[in-house]
């Protein structure tokens, strides 16, 4: 099914996301099940009121965006999940002095799971403390990083 480029949907729904302090982390369309999932994110976390809230905010204007043109679709909004990858800069910025878990797509020292302390990064490379060290990471050698989780 042909939709519309997912940065224009994203665009359209970050004006009624900002003012009710929602981020957009995320825009997917799945075509088998002719679906729509917008992952947001607020300050506070995402509970099923506040996808609940969203998805009553967008209904109605998406519709009339017409993302589809004219075909039925399912729209989903949904959290990322607290092991989301990092994809925007915000994503790291959120996370500078915080525990991160990093998957590498080749090994680096034998090892291609890290766990360290965010403490810098740009466009290309991420900085991690593991153990009192500093390890530099090219950007296009990971193939996620996420917020470390602890359970206690």
């Amino acid at each position: 099914m042909q939709i519309k480029p997912l940065s224009e949907i994203r665009e359209f729904l970050v004006k009624i996301a900002t003012p009710m302090d929602i981020e957009i982390v995320d825009i997917e369309w799945n075509d088998k099940s002719a679906t729509l999932i917008v992952y947001i994110e607020t300050e506070n976390g995402v509970d099923l009121d506040t996808c609940e809230k969203f998805h009553n905010a967008i209904m109605d204007p998406i519709d009339e965006l017409d993302p589809t043109y004219d075909k039925p679709y399912t729209l989903n909004v949904s959290s990322p999940g607290l092991d989301r990858p990092f994809k925007t800069a915000r994503d790291f910025e959120r996370n500078i002095g915080k525990e991160v878990e990093i998957k590498l797509f080749a090994p680096l020292k034998g090892k291609k799971y890290l766990e360290g302390v965010l403490t810098a990064f740009d466009e290309n490379t991420v900085s991690v403390d593991i153990a009192g060290e500093t390890v530099k990471l090219n950007r296009n050698k990971i193939a996620k990083i996420n917020k470390a989780i602890k359970f206690e």
